[in-house]
């Protein structure tokens, strides 16, 4: 096999595919019975979680994020699972240094080999610097996430500059990730090339969305430009708004002339097993998106316009939603074109719905835009800001209020005290932290151990079925005949 010739794959089905398809309702029972085969299928690594999992884990799935973390490192000696995680672990707070170390050792601890770090801004030398040692001082290998944009700042330089930034962190890997699906074939041509040149001997991975419905076509350009990892997803958590299929990405790079590093019948098993959890759950299967010329005018994510649509439905205000969206681009033109992702597409959104219900822009502003104007997300982002809003902003009376505002950085001792005392395990300090609420980790503690049978009906059709036959209410009995079994049963 000629090395130049091999593509390998990063699998984005648990976490990105989890959480772009499916709202993070993915149990770790429907994950277990293939975990065996995801650490056959070739991977060079498979995304598992990230921290704004753990709430949805315990919340709505009633899990242990922990557990689950666990269980899979136990399937998948031969896989690194790997995290993908903002320089915070509570969404979008600034996280007390000693915190974010623990969380560091925690993770290595419990399994986790490798971390997606990002930083929203894409400022390598704000909190990026700590969250680099301290998951590389915990054993795991750091993917440092180049965050890709449109926008007059984000031009090719930008990127060859934010490259060489990388490669001075000297992280192991770094990874263009395009969370709104905004690559087109024709920018893969210049970027790339850009980028690879600037990482000299640093591996250089590819993230994107089918948001737009190019994802699988920029795949094949950017290898054929010299990528040689693709973050990619199984079906049915493959296509819509998450990865491009892993299946029909091999068999294309195949007809290519590329040799793709994967045992295919070991992710057509995964498939099958997911195919099957979806239709018993009544879960949506991603399919291929068309084009949207629009996504790449606004770059708001769908998640966030589903959120706007929710908030003005609720205010009897949702015909003013094009023009939420509309000043949407105002304001991140004014705020110096901040990266449509979390959490600035989230501030932008609500900064432009209360200027649009006020009908004065920037009367009243949300504390996050205060702070990104005071430079909490880097002097560069606040420097970028129109001068005109900068002064409004700095005008208020809650900007005099927050100017002096620091950080708080206590210690470990003192962050256990609050949260529970010396008797508070790390793991469960941590969930505490990040929770922020013991009544639903009662509640999820209350729900019991993760079942290791509750989706094996994949393996075991027959199992399922009289499972799902004990169920009914209006059958007294059933008869199953095949070539090889006899089954009678009275309900």
């Amino acid at each position: 096999m000629s090395k130049d010739k091999e593509v390998r794959f990063v699998d984005q089905t648990l976490r990105d595919g989890n959480q772009s398809l499916w709202a993070l309702t993915m149990s770790t029972s429907m994950m277990l019975p293939v975990a065996g085969r995801l650490n056959e299928a070739g991977f060079k690594a498979v995304d598992l979680t990230a921290p704004a999992h753990f709430k949805t884990i315990v919340r709505e799935v009633r899990e242990d994020p922990w557990e689950r973390i666990r269980l899979m490192a136990r399937k998948m000696r031969d896989t690194p699972l790997a995290i993908m995680q903002q320089c915070s672990i509570t969404g979008f707070g600034i996280v007390p240094k000693c915190m974010a170390k623990l969380w560091s050792q925690r993770l290595a601890a419990n399994g986790i080999r490798r971390v997606h770090l990002m930083e929203a801004s894409n400022d390598f030398g704000l909190r990026v610097p700590d969250y680099v040692k301290f998951a590389t001082d915990a054993g795991m290998e750091v993917v440092l996430a180049m965050t890709y944009s449109i926008s007059p700042k984000h031009t090719d330089k930008y990127y060859e500059q934010k490259t060489r930034d990388a490669v001075a962190l000297k992280v192991p890997v770094i990874l263009l990730k395009d969370p709104g699906g905004l690559l087109t074939p024709e920018r893969v041509r210049t970027l790339v090339p850009a980028i690879l040149k600037n990482a000299g001997k640093t591996p250089v991975e590819l993230h994107s969305h089918c948001t737009t419905g190019l994802a699988p076509l920029c795949y094949l350009e950017a290898v054929k430009r010299g990528i040689r990892t693709l973050h990619t997803g199984i079906p049915p958590l493959a296509n819509g708004s998450a990865q491009p299929s892993v299946l029909s990405m091999a068999n294309n790079l195949r007809h290519l002339g590329y040799v793709p590093r994967l045992d295919e019948a070991a992710v057509a098993a995964v498939s099958d097993h997911l195919q099957y959890v979806a239709k018993r759950e009544g879960r949506p299967i991603g399919a291929p998106v068309e084009y949207d010329e629009y996504q790449y005018v606004h770059q708001i994510p769908g998640g966030v316009i589903s959120n706007l649509k929710r908030q003005l439905t609720q205010l009897k205000l949702i015909d003013r939603l094009p023009q939420v969206i509309e000043e949407c681009i105002r304001v991140r033109v004014d705020f110096g074109y901040p990266i449509m992702v979390t959490p600035f597409s989230q501030y932008i959104a609500t900064q432009a719905a209360i200027n649009v219900v006020l009908g004065e822009r920037y009367k009243q502003v949300v504390d996050d835009m205060i702070y990104y104007a005071l430079g909490f997300w880097g002097k560069g982002a606040a420097a970028a800001i129109d001068r005109n809003v900068m002064d409004k902003i700095l005008s208020l009376p809650r900007s005099k209020e927050l100017a002096d505002w620091e950080p708080p950085e206590p210690s470990l001792e003192q962050m256990r005290e609050q949260y529970g005392g010396s008797g508070v395990s790390d793991d469960d300090l941590l969930l505490r932290y990040i929770i922020g609420s013991d009544d639903d980790i009662k509640a999820m503690r209350a729900a019991g151990p993760i079942r290791h049978d509750k989706y094996v009906g994949a393996a075991t059709p027959l199992r399922t079925l009289i499972e799902e036959l004990l169920k009914r209410k209006d059958l007294s009995y059933v008869s199953i005949r095949t070539k090889d079994v006899n089954i009678e049963m009275e309900l």
